[in-house]
């Protein structure tokens, strides 16, 4: 093993939307901080380099989805993959961040000792393994698992004689031109790739075993291309960035007084799409769900609903039996012959991005860790993680957590800190929050190993920018409940925290 001496101020894990974002504010704001980017792959980008599937595209408005700091120039909003790879490759060559990236850094352990307030990380690299040494630790690795997606087991999955692929590695010489495909699911990649591949293959068939909220939307956001041609710069964009977020605050609201009625809407403005265009078209678009348990799947310009009704698409809604060797045996006895299946069947979650974690010789494990403000794991030192929101654009939040991260780091300074921590005790473990707002299947099947969030403040998940903003933006630092420290103070875990044991609440689950 290579043993590195050196001592970074900070290491952020990550050089995707969010890894490259953060970077750039500590470069700004804290000009004196050492400090490096560790990327497991060989590219910037992050979801947006891993995801190359036909189509591929934002599920939020760039206005928003774009960092503070950096206007989105392309006239579509809901922009396309590519372009978004390429922003966040910009950003990091304007603001001198490349060089910082190490690329093919892929973290195995990460090792907090109080002894003297420092990280070690251990790193699987081409030449082997390295170790790196960090006072902060900033967690922007995503929440998947970048090397596999969520596959269920389909019975006869190897009787099917055609090609298998899963979005998450799409092979680039594939061709669909003239080709009869099933995509097996009912998120934003299934409705994405069904108008795409529609284009020029024989047929598509979308098989979802429930269906999901769609909301058509214009790619172009005309009146935020108005703002930034009269304002340009920085102010247009700004101003088209808030006419959005306030719409979407509006509209969260309003829904929310009235959740039936919003359901109603939703299902009848697909209605006016296809209705008297598309038999039996309720079945395939009248969820379980209530809105806003799941996130809005945004159809751009109606691509998919244009493909419906031509004909060149269809959707198959039910339980699937098992594969056969021309396709998908349905549990109601449907054949669906196809030579291609896609199985957009979701994520598997991973919120240490696939690293060991440990503090003072304490296992670290997801599941039981509780969350302070969505953004520090309780009883952890020096550690920020960037998670973004599930009702909004992601980099929303992201950006906020950046601005408290880099305000945290210059309180440190100021008071001759060197550890900081959300102390959380076992009353504070007793108050989970065990309810289920979110009802994806990629966060239901990982919620016993994912993070917590407790039913009061700092420990409450509020899932609202405007909250945020005010608290982490302009709220104190020292609020009473972060705990500081001039020299070494070890972390001991409460019994729900250790690896091994967990409260009656995680237990269940």
């Amino acid at each position: 093993m290579q043993m590195a001496q050196e001592v970074l101020d900070v290491l952020i894990i990550g050089a995707g939307l969010s890894g490259i974002g953060v970077a750039r504010y500590l470069k700004h704001r804290c000009p004196d901080k050492s400090f490096a980017i560790l990327e497991r792959r060989k590219a910037i980008g992050g979801t947006w380099d891993l995801f190359r599937y036909p189509g591929i595209r934002s599920d939020s408005d760039m206005h928003t989805m774009g960092y503070a700091f950096k206007p989105w120039k392309h006239a579509k909003a809901i922009s396309d993959g590519h372009l978004i790879r390429e922003y966040v490759e910009e950003t990091a060559e304007e603001n001198g961040l490349t060089p910082l990236i190490r690329f093919e850094h892929r973290v195995l352990s990460a090792v907090y000792d109080s002894a003297d307030n420092l990280w070690t990380l251990t790193c699987a690299t081409p030449e082997g393994e390295t170790v790196i040494r960090t006072r902060f630790l900033f967690m922007a690795a995503g929440y998947y698992k970048y090397d596999r997606g969520y596959l269920p087991d389909f019975a006869g999955y190897e009787d099917f004689t055609g090609t298998i692929i899963h979005p998450q590695h799409w092979p680039q010489d594939y061709d669909h031109a003239g080709r009869r495909i099933a995509i097996i699911g009912s998120g934003a990649t299934a409705v994405t790739l069904l108008p795409t591949l529609a284009e020029t293959a024989a047929h598509v068939v979308q098989v979802q075993r429930s269906p999901t909220y769609i909301a058509t939307r214009p790619s172009v956001d005309v009146w935020g291309n108005r703002l930034k041609r009269f304002f340009p710069g920085r102010t247009g964009y700004s101003l088209a960035r808030w006419r959005i977020i306030f719409r979407g605050a509006l509209m969260r609201r309003k829904f929310a007084k009235d959740i039936k009625a919003a359901r109603r809407m939703l299902i009848g403005l697909v209605g006016k799409q296809l209705g008297g265009k598309v038999p039996d078209w309720q079945t395939h678009f009248t969820p379980k769900y209530m809105p806003w348990q799941q996130r809005l799947c945004l159809v751009p310009d109606g691509d998919m609903f244009a493909a419906l009704r031509s004909g060149k698409a269809e959707i198959v809604t039910g339980d699937i039996e098992r594969f056969t060797p021309t396709g998908i045996l349905m549990t109601d006895g449907r054949q669906v012959e196809v030579d291609t299946i896609v199985t957009a069947t979701g994520l598997d979650l991973d919120h240490f991005g696939g690293m060991r974690m440990e503090v003072d010789g304490q296992r670290v494990e997801p599941g039981r860790q509780l969350m302070y403000k969505s953004m520090m794991y309780a009883n952890i030192p020096n550690l920020v993680y960037f998670r973004g929101y599930t009702n909004a654009s992601w980099t929303l939040k992201v950006d906020l957590v950046a601005e408290f991260a880099c305000r945290l780091l210059k309180f440190m300074d100021r008071n001759g800190y060197a550890q900081v921590r959300a102390p959380a005790t076992s009353g504070d473990f007793a108050k989970i929050d065990t309810s289920t707002p979110f009802t994806s299947g990629y966060v239901l099947r990982a919620k016993a190993r994912s993070p917590k969030s407790g039913t009061e403040a700092p420990w409450l998940a509020k899932q609202d920018y405007m909250h945020d903003r005010k608290v982490l933006r302009r709220g104190r630092i020292d609020d009473g409940t972060l705990k500081f420290a001039t020299k070494a103070e070890r972390v001991v875990f409460p019994p729900e925290q250790q690896a091994g044991s967990a409260p009656a609440e995680l237990a269940a689950e």
